[in-house]
């Protein structure tokens, strides 16, 4: 008797920007053999799924769809990125009273549609609502994931080769803490094929001085807003970021990424959702590395997780 063969199936809840990109992202990249779109709004649900399944002749077969909460069942992940937009906000935490109450709504529908999978977040501020849906849903901690400063790092990994004019891919740098204003870099781990990246400027002709470090930390930081004071919106590499989420899960790769994660008991810091290098695979979060920072990163992060703590527990 031939083994029956699992397909693969993604759920996204909110179809604006990012949903319907993340949608596309996941249809052109062949990873998913089936991906149901669920919003309030039904007909544009519809509408985006009947366009994006035009583009299945070009790649592979799957199935694009419109559902309900009751499709998300047997779905392997479930991403959210519904969200009140960002616009004329000063902070991704202003979005926070917001979005509360559709996490709660969001996460009454998963938990009685039964599912049992991994959850991600890219809904913003990402931390504190990624700590609600691990509160809400009864998913355990390492099946809930937020996107966290997966692009935060891809912004400055990328910003950091510009500057150094090495491809980006061979620059390994991390940007940990809150997916905000209180995020830090993680300049003692930074580096360029194991040579720590400040060493390896001596190897390059534009003997780049500390503060043009910290202008590269601070433009890959603020570039969101950035983005969305030109065009409302960002979506194509917050939706690339999620792909590479979903590609370790359902490869099982047991890739390391910077998602936002459930904290426990790490300087100090316990009960929060905050970014630290995590390792990805079909358990969902396998171990979370927990890196040994210098003692101005530590209070980095033990200042941001107070920032995150503060406003979490103003909705608890």
């Amino acid at each position: 008797m031939s083994e029956k063969i699992h397909r693969k199936k993604i759920g996204i809840v909110g179809v604006g920007a990012v949903g319907a990109t993340t949608a596309f992202t996941l249809t052109i990249s062949n990873l998913a053999d089936e991906i149901v779109l669920i919003d309030k709004n039904e007909a544009r649900a519809r509408g985006e799924a009947l366009d994006i399944s035009h583009c299945v002749p070009f790649v592979s077969p799957s199935k694009i769809w419109a559902g309900e909460y009751k499709d998300l069942e047997d779905a392997d992940i479930v991403i959210v990125t519904a969200s009140i937009p960002m616009l004329n906000l000063k902070s991704r935490l202003d979005l926070t009273k917001k979005n509360i109450p559709i996490v709660q709504e969001i996460s009454e529908g998963i938990k009685n549609s039964g599912f049992k999978g991994i959850l991600i977040n890219v809904s913003n501020p990402v931390d504190i609502l990624s700590y609600f849906f691990y509160k809400w849903t009864g998913l355990p901690a390492n099946k809930v994931i937020g996107t966290g400063t997966v692009l935060d790092s891809a912004r400055f990994r990328y910003l950091l080769g510009k500057n150094c004019g090495i491809d980006p891919r061979s620059v390994h740098a991390y940007i940990l803490g809150e997916h905000g204003d209180s995020e830090f870099p993680v300049w003692s781990q930074a580096n360029v094929a194991g040579m720590p990246l400040k060493e390896s400027c001596c190897n390059c002709n534009n003997k780049c001085e500390d503060r043009v470090f910290d202008e590269i930390f601070e433009e890959a930081k603020v570039s969101a807003y950035h983005i969305i004071k030109g065009k409302g919106t960002t979506n194509y590499a917050i939706a690339m970021s999620t792909l590479s989420i979903c590609q370790a899960i359902l490869r099982n790769e047991s890739r390391v990424l910077p998602v936002s994660t459930f904290v426990d008991d790490y300087l100090g810091v316990s009960d929060m959702f905050m970014s630290l290098p995590c390792v990805l695979n079909r358990q969902g979060i396998k171990k979370v590395l927990k890196l040994n920072l210098n003692e101005k990163e530590s209070e980095a992060f033990i200042a941001s997780a107070k920032i995150l703590k503060e406003e979490a527990l103003r909705y608890l």
